[in-house]
């Protein structure tokens, strides 16, 4: 089942916060919210500037470009995110990223665990967890990913427990997407996703220098080829969630599905040589992905 969404009784000054700071940090998601009724897009962005606001706070930027110069570290960081996000729940916002948290938990009737269960995932990667098993890469796509499609169900009006589920699924499939993706970027960082069992397996070492190197781009790309079907199983259940969500999130949703789904056919069709460079979706596809999806 699914409730409609609240009136629109968002103050003007958040929503131009939360519109601006999402035509600056990100143009993917302002074209995507789009596709979107104004009530349900003014609550997705306000979720976005939230994330937003955390994920710099978390890496010390600016809208995810250079230092924002904190003295803090990582976990004073993390433990001032973490009491400002429930201070918000509570209903005692302090800034606009959290009085924009606070009304999308209240008009929408978010638990307060999800929120929180973000900035677990946030805190995942500012200390360079070790991601040893595919239940470790999942556990870190459920809280980075996974919990945002939850969110964003419950925006859009969802309740039913099958059906938030299958949002996870979609978040988590976006994520791992995402990984198999940025492998050579996220190594150039020091950052490692895949599974360090199945590096292993593949004769290659879970080190950043190792995913980096030429002659190890095959190896590297058997196991990013399973993380792809690992994230196929998940697209595939979240497509039973579309039908319990109203028609135009479900259009919406399905063309997401569709259009992020294609960027594993795209890395299955380049080869190893997609390791080179990032795989991207044409507009042209994403056109036609979108007919697909819808």
């Amino acid at each position: 089942t699914s409730t409609s969404a609240p009136s629109a009784n968002l103050p003007p000054q958040l929503e131009h916060f939360a519109r601006e700071l999402i035509k600056q940090g990100s143009k993917s998601f302002s074209g995507a919210s789009r596709m979107f009724g104004n009530e349900l897009r003014n609550s997705a962005s306000l979720l976005y500037a939230w994330c937003r606001y955390c994920d710099d706070v978390v890496d010390d930027q600016i809208l995810g470009q250079g230092e924002a110069g904190s003295t803090e570290t990582i976990d004073a960081r993390l433990a001032t995110l973490s009491q400002q996000t429930a201070d918000a729940i509570a209903g005692k916002p302090d800034g606009e990223a959290f009085e924009a948290l606070a009304w999308v938990v209240q008009a929408h009737e978010i638990p307060a665990r999800y929120p929180l269960q973000l900035l677990q995932g946030f805190a995942m990667d500012a200390r360079e967890q070790q991601y040893e098993t595919i239940e470790d890469t999942l556990l870190y796509s459920y809280h980075v990913a996974g919990v945002v499609g939850v969110m964003m169900a419950m925006i859009m009006g969802a309740r039913h427990n099958a059906t938030l589920r299958r949002a996870c699924d979609l978040g988590i499939a976006f994520q791992l997407t995402n990984i198999a993706r940025d492998v050579v970027e996220d190594a150039g960082r020091g950052r490692i996703y895949l599974p360090g069992a199945w590096l292993r397996e593949a004769s290659v070492a879970a080190s950043p220098e190792a995913l980096l190197e030429d002659a190890n781009h095959e190896a590297v790309y058997s196991v990013v080829l399973r993380l792809l079907d690992s994230a196929d199983a998940y697209y595939r259940a979240a497509r039973y969630g579309l039908p319990r969500l109203p028609f135009r999130c479900a259009c919406a949703i399905g063309a997401a599905r569709v259009i992020y789904r294609d960027i594993g056919n795209i890395i299955r069709d380049s080869g190893a040589s997609i390791l080179a460079h990032r795989a991207v979706v044409s507009k042209r596809r994403k056109y036609f992905d979108a007919f697909l999806g819808v």
